[in-house]
């Protein structure tokens, strides 16, 4: 049975349910009193007075889902509470209030928080199914099925035990059903904070279990769905049954903060409306008090608190244009804070969250945050996902055809449906999903196309590629962060751009490296299942990459020359570095003619040449530093020039990211292409990144741009370039 407490007993005063309370002086209608229970019980009693009218005990229900819905048809609400009034009839909760006290109340908060008919419906019948006789099949023939399977769904949730170690997969079960259809979680959120309500009258060590329970799970879920007004209540309730000496402390402040004569927050709002008037812009300015754990949380940041620190001035508008006038008011008229500007509206959050969010300064130096949202936007902010409606109503144009779909569920919840396919095992799901709900700051990051990524803070460039691309993430090989080359672990902050460089090979594999830098479950997942299912390359990559590297190195070192340095001095020629002519015609006939090292011309390269010990000529492009050095010295220059042959020599330099195979991969690619390795180096990587050095011999000057781009394919090289000529100061 899902509600296990009965009286309302908390430790002091709690925030209401929906909305936070707002300044006195702000136009608001009447609020509307606590339900109550005992009375209702009562009514519940008495049954309905007329099967056509609605029975006086739900009146609190439709008088709020009349102020979202005014044309809401109740009649399903008659029927369901008729129902669901008959079939508990007789059942007590432990305060000996009748039970149908819980389900009413449940739907209480989800129709003040807009719930569409439907889902208020399921609400008033979702215990029906797990604690009476009532059956789905008989749930789905006089209610239909959309009812039918929000109610199954709630059923379900109800029988997950959250806090066992023993039961991932049910709880996996239960996330799987919750995606399919956002409206069953809403149903389970407010089932929760109903009985968090009522669970004083729970023995201490069961209060505790399910606060704890409610904590790890639930919260983090209410936030994902963007359900904030659920969420922030929740959290005060959990803050005073396991942590009562600090929830009395935090009462004690808001108490005597509340006492004060001035209110810092009272004169920055008048002044805002002041500006706000005469600027000509509609708005409502709103003080919206800080709830408990948000204020334990300032004051353990700030240690003393303000009168500015209690609360935020809420300023609602009614277009989207509006919110940025509001700001562009503010910062010219009062003085801003620049640092505490975040724009939520170009970028909405995870969980559907949009609204400016700033600050001013008070001359007493006193910081005031002012969130700027339309009314839209309050409702979605409060009630997430809730606020949605029915997200599987079919357009007019479009009719139904089965499917269930929805375009409107939150990018987390998709994602959540992604993981549990791709998870390994139940229990690697579970812990993931743990760590993923711990993260309760997000970060935005931009595609070089003008898309966005939202991440958690301290994720890496691993996570951002598995978030883009999924498992083809497994092929990618770097990334440039903010114009810049980057590893793929570098860690990402909230606005940089970054661009991910993907390899040609469809065979490619991630590293087992790339776990210590992912932080997000779609990449940990990824990752694990690839690492699962190829068993023999994950060994050898736990043997160490750079054994590998080692090995292969050995094996190619056979298949090349040791590497030369050619130079144009006397030591060079002293160590008997004797290059290939390429060809290249003098004006002293007979002298032995050398390519210099340092810039290794090529057809149709413009060329010099010099006079070296030996009455050797070495050969230059015009452009090297050398040439500019030996004409300072006084060196008499050589004519030369290009013979007949077509044949030459070139030094490449590639530059690539780590990963196995790479060498192999690139000279065999340069073997396709006909080109002959005369010396490779291969320099010791830094920061995953590796750079080498080939001097080569082609049949062809004109195959060498045909070379240099199937080098660049080859999965992992980054770029491509000729030995560049060392610099005047070199």
């Amino acid at each position: 049975m899902s509600a296990e407490a009965t009286n309302s007993v908390t430790p002091g005063p709690m925030p209401g349910a929906v909305s936070g309370p707002v300044t006195p002086t702000a136009p608001r209608r009447k609020s509307r009193p606590r339900i109550d229970l005992r009375r209702l019980g009562r009514a519940a009693l008495l049954g309905p007075a007329a099967r056509d009218r609605l029975p006086d005990a739900i009146s609190h229900v439709v008088d709020a889902h009349r102020a979202h819905h005014p044309d809401a048809d109740l009649e399903p609400l008659r029927r369901a509470y008729v129902l669901a009034e008959s079939s508990h009839r007789g059942q007590m909760r432990k305060s000996g209030e009748p039970y149908i006290t819980h389900p009413l109340a449940v739907t209480l908060i989800l129709a003040e928080l807009g719930a569409e008919t439907t889902t208020l419906t399921a609400s008033l019948l979702h215990d029906t199914v797990e604690d009476t006789d009532v059956t789905l099949e008989q749930v789905g023939e006089q209610f239909g099925e959309e009812v039918r399977y929000l109610v199954d769904g709630v059923t379900k949730l109800e029988k997950v035990d959250y806090g066992a170690a023993a039961e991932p997969e049910t709880f996996r079960k239960m996330l799987v059903a919750t995606g399919n259809d956002v409206r069953v979680m809403s149903i389970k959120l407010a089932d929760r904070l109903h009985n968090m309500r009522t669970l004083g009258v729970m023995r201490p060590e069961k209060q505790e279990r399910i606060a704890k329970v409610t904590r790890d799970v639930l919260i983090p879920l209410a936030e994902r769905l963007g359900v904030q007004a659920l969420k922030t209540e929740l959290e005060d309730l959990v803050f005073a049954i396991l942590r009562p000496e600090e929830y009395a402390h935090t009462r004690e402040l808001i108490v005597r903060n509340a006492a004060r004569t001035d209110d810092p927050l009272a004169e920055v709002a008048d002044e805002v409306r002041t500006v706000l008037r005469e600027a000509d812009i509609p708005a409502d300015v709103l003080i919206r008090p800080r709830h408990f754990v948000s204020v334990h949380r300032v004051s353990r940041k700030r240690g003393r608190l303000r009168g500015s620190d209690f609360g935020r001035l809420l300023v609602l508008v009614n277009e989207d244009a509006d919110c940025y006038g509001v700001l562009g008011e503010l910062h010219t008229c009062l003085t801003p804070v620049v640092s505490e500007f975040k724009d939520f509206i170009a970028v909405p959050k995870f969980n559907l969250y949009q609204s400016l969010h700033t600050a001013v300064a008070r001359e007493d130096g006193q910081v005031v945050e002012v969130l700027i949202r339309t009314h839209q936007m309050h409702k979605v902010a409060e009630a997430g996902v809730v606020a949605l409606g029915n997200p599987y109503a079919p357009a007019p144009d479009d009719p139904a055809d089965g499917e269930r779909v929805d375009p409107t569920r939150p990018g987390w919840l998709s994602r959540l449906l992604d993981w549990q396919e791709a998870a390994p095992d139940p229990d690697h799901f579970w812990s993931t999903l743990r760590e993923d709900l711990a993260q309760d700051r997000e970060i935005t990051v931009f595609r070089p196309d003008g898309g966005t990524l939202g991440l958690p803070e301290g994720a890496s460039c691993v996570d951002a590629a598995y978030a883009q691309y999924g498992e083809d993430a497994h092929a990618c090989i770097g990334a440039r962060v903010n114009g810049r080359l980057a590893t793929l672990s570098t860690v990402l902050k909230d606005g940089d751009t970054v661009q991910l460089l993907m390899g040609q090979d469809p065979a490619s594999e991630p590293s087992r490296e790339w776990l210590e830098h992912a932080h997000t479950p779609a990449a940990r997942i990824a990752i694990q299942r690839w690492l699962a299912a190829h068993p023999a390359q994950a060994e050898a990559q736990q043997t160490g990459a750079r054994g590998d590297r080692d090995r292969q190195g050995e094996e190619r070192a056979a298949a090349v020359r040791p590497a030369t340095t050619e130079a144009s001095d006397p030591a060079s020629e002293q160590a008997g570095v004797r290059p290939a002519t390429g060809n290249v015609l003098t004006d002293r006939p007979g002298a032995t003619v050398r390519l210099a090292g340092c810039c290794t011309p090529v057809r149709p390269d413009e060329i010099t040449g010099f006079a070296v010990r030996g009455g050797a000529v070495t050969v230059h492009r015009v452009e090297c530093a050398a040439v500019a050095r030996m004409k300072d010295a006084g060196r008499a220059e050589v004519g030369v020039r290009w013979g007949e042959a077509t044949e030459c020599r070139v030094t490449l330099v590639a530059e690539s990211f780590v990963r196995p195979h790479l060498l192999a991969d690139l000279t065999e690619a340069m073997a396709i292409e006909g080109a002959e390795i005369v010396s490779a180096t291969v320099e010791p990587p830094t920061q995953q990144q590796v750079r080498h050095t080939y001097t080569v011999q082609l049949p062809d000057a004109a195959h060498l741009p045909a070379l240099m781009r199937a080098m660049r394919n080859v999965a992992g090289v980054y770029d491509v370039s000729r030995a560049q000529p060392q610099t005047q100061g070199s």
